[in-house]
């Protein structure tokens, strides 16, 4: 009976292997069909990227050359302008000189009055003497001589009348000449004027044909900035796209890390299961077969079977016997948290790759690291199998405290600096705020 007691019980973990080595099966092939939904996933939003980045390409192009054009019209106009200008210029001159002018006309015009109005009176002060000598005759003239105290006198008297007569017609001559000068000069003035206003409408007729041209160019201005602004709003759309499917590869990214890390972590589980089923069925085997050959010892083999699984050890580090590595490297754990606290309050930033503009928390760690030349992979999940397990009872500053997606630097006293969210970014925190996945020594 008591063999096939032994027997049953064998078959039956037989069955129960059986059935979680189908299990592994089924999720390793969960894996296998969720990775082309996840590339399918990044490879259209990739795709999106791309298209939305050409095109973003091509719009900024369109912007450079709408720049282009306008600089080239804005100098054009600026031209115009001042040719505009000059022309303004010119034209309020020429006014103040027409203004001139006209005074100028105003007063030849009043001169010439004078001038005819001096030469009329002369010639008929000068008619009036010629009438009274020839109505008096010789009677006046020789009574004037004879009225001469003296020969000298006489002669006197005889030249004064002929200079009379020489005074008269120098006199009229002079008003005469003095009107046809006045008359000369309004004549000039008159001409002057003319070509002043022929010039001023030639200003005018410039002056419209420039507000004309600089109206003209000024809608080509008020298309180009249009056209400017229709083609900055398709960039700022094609940027916004571009963005967007960043985000969205980023997320499918972390959830596929996600994703493989849980089948990892569930195939590891499952193997240790099997390997702690299979240590079990082995041992109640042994057990079975001592039984056979001993009576009395069934109970003795079963109870050293129990008893064998207790001893798997856990491969985190956090309790494998109080863990504590020895440094080889010659870094001191201190000067690394030294350097690491320079950047508290820097940026956090999904992928970033700064320290100072903008970094996540694998980064964080890799670049504090390398910078005492301990070179260590990119990823949180990379660095989980660096170095060597360290228990965390037996922590030292400098050593990598690796969470699930997470990674920081244990600095003492059971604190932790790490680049931890986009609100706090690179700050201080408790080291066992969250499930401590494993702890690595790497100096």
């Amino acid at each position: 009976m008591e063999r096939k007691e032994n027997r049953r019980k064998h078959t039956g973990k037989r069955h129960a292997a059986k059935k979680i080595t189908a299990l592994v099966l089924i999720g390793a092939l969960g894996i296998v069909c969720a990775r082309p939904a996840f590339a399918s996933v990044i490879k259209n939003a990739e795709s999106k990227k791309a298209q939305a980045q050409e095109d973003l390409d091509e719009v900024n192009r369109q912007i450079d050359n709408i720049h282009a054009a306008q600089n080239s019209l804005q100098a054009e106009m600026n031209r115009y302008d001042d040719e505009l200008m000059r022309l303004l210029t010119d034209m309020e001159i020429l006014q103040g000189d027409i203004a001139n002018q006209e005074l100028k006309i105003e007063e030849a015009d009043a001169a010439l009055v004078i001038a005819n109005q001096e030469e009329a009176a002369q010639y008929e002060a000068m008619k009036q003497r010629i009438q009274y000598m020839y109505e008096n005759g010789n009677q006046s003239f020789l009574a004037a001589l004879l009225e001469a105290d003296s020969f000298t006198d006489f002669l006197n008297r005889a030249e004064y009348v002929n200079e009379v007569y020489d005074y008269d017609r120098t006199l009229l001559g002079q008003y005469q000449d003095t009107v046809a000068q006045v008359e000369a000069l309004t004549v000039q003035l008159d001409n002057e004027m003319e070509e002043m206003e022929e010039l001023k409408l030639s200003y005018e007729e410039q002056q419209g044909q420039l507000e004309s041209i600089i109206a003209k160019k000024g809608a080509e201005m008020d298309n180009f900035n249009a056209k400017l602004a229709s083609a900055q709003t398709l960039a700022s759309q094609y940027a916004k796209t571009v963005q967007e499917q960043n985000q969205i590869i980023a997320k499918e990214k972390a959830r596929q890390e996600a994703e493989r890390k849980k089948a990892e972590e569930e195939k590891r589980k499952k193997e240790k299961e099997k390997n702690d089923k299979t240590k079990s069925s082995q041992s109640a085997q042994t057990a079975a077969t001592s039984s056979e050959s001993a009576a009395g010892g069934a109970g003795g083999a079963t109870t050293g079977g129990a008893g064998g699984t207790g001893n798997a050890g856990n491969t985190s580090g956090l309790t494998d016997g109080g863990s504590n590595p020895a440094y080889t490297t010659g870094v001191s754990g201190s000067a690394v948290v030294s350097y690491a606290t320079q950047f508290l309050g820097a940026p956090y930033v999904l992928g970033g790759n700064s320290l100072t503009n903008g970094t996540d928390c694998s980064y964080f760690v890799m670049a504090v690291f390398a910078k005492f030349g301990i070179s260590l992979p990119r990823t949180s999940y990379g660095m989980q199998s660096c170095g060597k397990a360290v228990s965390y009872e037996n922590a030292q500053p400098g050593d990598i405290i690796c969470y699930p997606g997470h990674v920081a630097i244990y600095i003492g006293n059971g604190q932790i600096i790490h680049a931890s969210t986009p609100r706090t970014g690179v700050c201080y925190g408790t080291a066992t705020y969250r499930t401590i996945s494993t702890i690595r020594r790497v100096l």
